[in-house]
């Protein structure tokens, strides 16, 4: 599998050079980091040529990098029923930068790119209706990125007195818990079988 898809790595990068920055096979996985303003059509060309046929979008996802200058990868899964191959294909991105829709080329793309602008925020230029599609209305931030607190912004709860949906700042009922490190069993009051011997060896003493 590995020498098929090495192949079809080198052949991707001969016929269409300008929409590939690099390629690798790893763990029986081709993988290829496109350029952003080359991907719809390098997606059609993956989808069309009759050495690949990913006819197939399996899924579209992304990556958090906050160090990074081009803070994103836009994530893109690929399968090819008729040559029994998969891709991945990985496109950079800045926290400002919009990435072209490729809904025309894969409407199934619709609700994976809504996915991924609710949970990371990443605009999608073309899409025709780009709205959340996890998170309830209202929701700030988004949770997959590295920065999003574990907690939230806001609690949503339904209050009985005022009969309606109500959004408050979160607040936690207890402090987090300190932990001190010691033996778990400090300060228990009963002897766990086979401890009393121990206490009862020499020092010294083994077995």
């Amino acid at each position: 599998m590995s020498e098929a898809l090495q192949e079809l790595g080198a052949l991707i990068e001969a016929k269409r050079p300008d929409c590939v920055l690099s390629w690798e096979v790893a763990f029986d996985e081709l993988t290829v980091t496109a350029p952003l303003a080359a991907l719809p059509g390098f997606i059609e060309f993956l989808k069309t040529d009759k050495s690949c046929r990913f006819s197939t979008l399996v899924d579209i996802t992304a990556v958090d990098y906050p160090e990074r200058e081009a803070r994103f990868d836009v994530v893109y899964h690929f399968l090819s029923m008729y040559q029994n191959h998969r891709i991945r294909v990985k496109v950079a991105t800045q926290e400002e930068d919009m990435v072209p829709s490729i809904i025309d080329v894969h409407p199934s793309a619709n609700w994976f790119e809504r996915e991924v602008f609710d949970m990371f925020g990443i605009l999608f230029t073309g899409h025709p209706d780009l709205r959340r599609i996890l998170t309830d209305y209202g929701f700030r931030g988004h949770p997959l990125r590295k920065d999003f607190p574990t907690t939230g912004y806001t609690e949503v709860r339904y209050d009985e007195v005022e009969k309606r949906i109500v959004y408050e700042p979160v607040s936690l009922t207890q402090d987090y818990r300190q932990f001190d490190f010691m033996s778990p069993w400090e300060g228990a009051e009963y002897i766990l079988p086979g401890d009393d011997k121990a206490a009862d060896k020499p020092d010294g003493a083994n077995g």
